[in-house]
């Protein structure tokens, strides 16, 4: 069995990566079925509709306030600090962040597929809002 030495990855070390409108992810590490890094998401800002391809996301809230708005849902939801979110696979969404400083998460995503999909159009039942 080959052994791997433990890795550790600063904050000055995350690359950026998956670009979507109105927020910047950047990750620490990718490897076959695992993707983790974080999002920041400035106040006042939306971001782009997306999904995740075939993977799925778990986002731990460090500080601030993640909105969002994902097909199938009414409104939205909010995760504050200390709350995971699970966002399943293909589900399109937004996030937003109606705090006054950053929101900052951790985003834990396993799956093979597309890392991030950008779409143009919002899902029901947001599809008539935008």
């Amino acid at each position: 069995m080959d052994h791997q030495p433990v890795r550790v990855v600063t904050d000055a070390e995350l690359v950026d990566a998956d670009p979507t409108s109105g927020m910047l992810r950047r990750r620490a590490f990718e490897m076959p079925g695992l993707w983790a890094g974080q999002v920041v998401t400035e106040p006042g800002a939306v971001s782009g509709w997306h999904h995740h391809d075939s993977n799925s996301s778990v986002l731990y809230v460090v500080r601030g306030v993640l909105r969002l708005e994902c097909q199938g849902v009414e409104g939205w939801v909010d995760a504050v600090p200390g709350s995971y979110v699970q966002v399943p696979a293909f589900t399109v969404h937004r996030e937003s962040n109606p705090g006054r400083e950053p929101s900052l998460a951790v985003i834990a995503r396993a799956g093979t597929g597309i890392p991030t999909v950008n779409v143009d159009e919002a899902p029901p039942p947001h599809r008539a809002r935008g």
